[in-house]
């Protein structure tokens, strides 16, 4: 199953939430003991998420594609990078989160983002 990594400006319910889901779910936070402290520095936050294999949780669509793209750039991997969607509310989000974390294999999202929806289309529910 996969490893979730929160950014810092995720809602912290986005946790709580997707442990209801799913209790075997690893989600942890930014700023949590034994993850990066707030404010790290995106291209930081990278490099934790390739040495503990995490998958990177974010609302950030501005910049994170060009971190990632030095990120490789430099020999690096990345798990992972889901980036959450603003037009779809938390419970979709979440549902799209819980889904991939147990139907995933391992490395199926290496050095990709993801933009939620994964899994169907906007308005056909």
């Amino acid at each position: 199953m996969l490893k979730y990594l929160l950014d810092e400006n995720v809602d912290p319910n986005y946790k709580i939430q997707l442990l209801g889901l799913n209790p075997n779910l690893i989600v942890w936070a930014v700023g949590e003991p034994n993850t990066p402290p707030r404010g790290t520095l995106d291209p930081e936050i990278l490099l934790w998420c390739e040495e503990y294999n995490f998958i990177l949780v974010t609302n950030n669509r501005t910049s994170m594609p060009v971190h990632i793209n030095d990120h490789i750039s430099r020999n690096h991997h990345i798990p992972g990078i889901f980036i959450l969607n603003p037009n779809l509310s938390m419970g979709q989000n979440l549902d799209e989160l819980s889904f991939i974390a147990e139907a995933a294999f391992e490395n199926d999202y290496q050095d990709q983002i993801v933009h939620l929806p994964y899994t169907y289309i906007l308005g056909s529910e």
